[in-house]
């Protein structure tokens, strides 16, 4: 269920545009999610091949506060911010542990999530970022707009 949603977007043409949402940690907000960054890319004019590559992006992040972190949470938070070059999504929930990151058993059925997602931002120039306080922690996807 969306709880809040602030919304300064458009074209980026050479200044910054951003938009944020904050969600339950719910498997019905993951699909809404990526809709409402569909949107945001579009309206930005962002490439197809790198609003997919986000698309996926956001939503295993998203995917993975459901799972892994809505016991401990309440919140679900996902900014969209294009400015300077790059397009930066930012998926933050209220659990502070951070994320496991390691070979994937190749027999299970999940755990691929964080590898997908670092793989196609390597692909396309960007970087992947963790940072976590008492307070949560974010996972940062920074990609170039260009």
């Amino acid at each position: 269920m969306l709880t809040a949603a602030v919304v300064r977007a458009g074209p980026p043409s050479g200044r910054h545009a951003f938009t944020h949402w904050s969600f339950s940690p719910t498997a019905a907000t993951v699909p809404l999610i990526r809709a409402r960054v569909r949107a945001v890319l579009e309206a930005w004019r962002i490439s197809v091949d790198l609003s997919d590559a986000l698309l996926l992006a956001v939503s295993e992040l998203a995917t993975n506060v459901v799972r892994h972190a809505a016991s401990v949470t309440d919140r679900l938070r996902v900014t969209v911010t294009c400015g300077g070059g790059w397009l930066r999504v930012d998926v933050a929930d209220g659990d502070p542990s951070l994320p496991h990151v390691g070979p994937a058993n190749l027999e299970a059925e999940g755990g691929r999530g964080l590898a997908i997602v670092g793989f196609l931002v390597a692909e396309a120039g960007g970087e992947v970022s963790v940072v976590a306080d008492r307070f949560g922690k974010t996972v940062r996807v920074c990609l170039p707009a260009g």
